[in-house]
């Protein structure tokens, strides 16, 4: 049976049960990499490798293509491509604000390379409630903007409607997104965490301490986190809730004023 590279655009039937598309990206899972594939209709499904796919009416060995040194651009962890230190900016006056330490540092993982080409700085926030006084105190402007990520985003809650306020007052110079997880571990993929899910937590108990508990990651959350974050090398291991937001963000704070 030949073995094929699943290349990007490559037309492929899955065997079993006849969904045919091309390849458009991939997904690693807990028993390894998944290739996804678009219908002519857009919808898009994974599928995992092995020898069960057609290709031109063949069955082949589908398999996940190995980069080329020569011809593909080194990419960043966020999946950008990556440039030299030469291209680095001194820090812009804008700024990006996160709710806490962790969150700061697992944007830092991953994009951490963007944001020192594009001088964008992150700072810890310390919780939606003081983003008004703040924002007063730093007195966004045209090229000095601030984006802020919010953990547990829920339309109509009390810090949807601070964020509402605040955007209204600042515009256009102040961006608020939100991502649906309760807190910025959940963001990460379970099968990047080594786990089958995240556990649910009963209302009124610290969501850290209730997962360290449920999986038995021991009493200490810092502990727990510096391990759970070594888990995480690039974008693939984060949920695309986060990507598209923080991307969103830097976006805000690096476009010209």
């Amino acid at each position: 049976m030949p073995t094929v590279d699943a290349e990007a655009g490559l037309v492929v039937e899955c065997a079993r049960t006849g969904w045919c598309g091309s390849v458009v990206g991939w997904q690693k899972g807990p028993d390894g990499w998944a290739v996804i594939l678009e219908d002519r209709h857009g919808a898009r499904r994974p599928f995992a490798l092995g020898p069960s796919f057609l290709v031109d009416g063949r069955l082949v060995d589908l398999r996940r293509p190995q980069p080329s040194v020569a011809a593909t651009p080194a990419r960043s962890a966020s999946g950008s491509i990556a440039v030299g230190v030469s291209r680095a900016r001194v820090a812009r006056e804008s700024r990006i604000w996160v709710e806490g330490r962790h969150d700061a540092e697992l944007v830092e993982t991953v994009w951490g390379h963007d944001l020192r080409v594009e001088g964008v700085v992150v700072e810890e926030l310390g919780g939606v409630d003081v983003l008004p006084q703040r924002l007063r105190d730093f007195r966004p402007a045209d090229g000095r903007r601030v984006g802020v990520l919010v953990d547990h985003w829920i339309p109509g809650s009390k810090e949807h409607r601070i964020a509402t306020d605040v955007m209204r007052e600042w515009t256009p110079h102040v961006l608020v997104v939100g991502h649906p997880f309760v807190d910025i571990w959940q963001a990460i993929k379970p099968a990047s965490a080594g786990i089958e899910s995240w556990p649910t937590v009963p209302v009124g108990t610290s969501w850290k301490a209730g997962v360290c508990a449920a999986l038995g990651w021991g009493d200490s959350a810092g502990a727990a986190w510096q391990a759970l974050r070594s888990r995480v090398s690039d974008y693939t291991d984060l949920e695309p809730d986060l990507l598209g937001r923080v991307e969103e963000l830097i976006d805000f704070v690096s476009a010209p004023p």
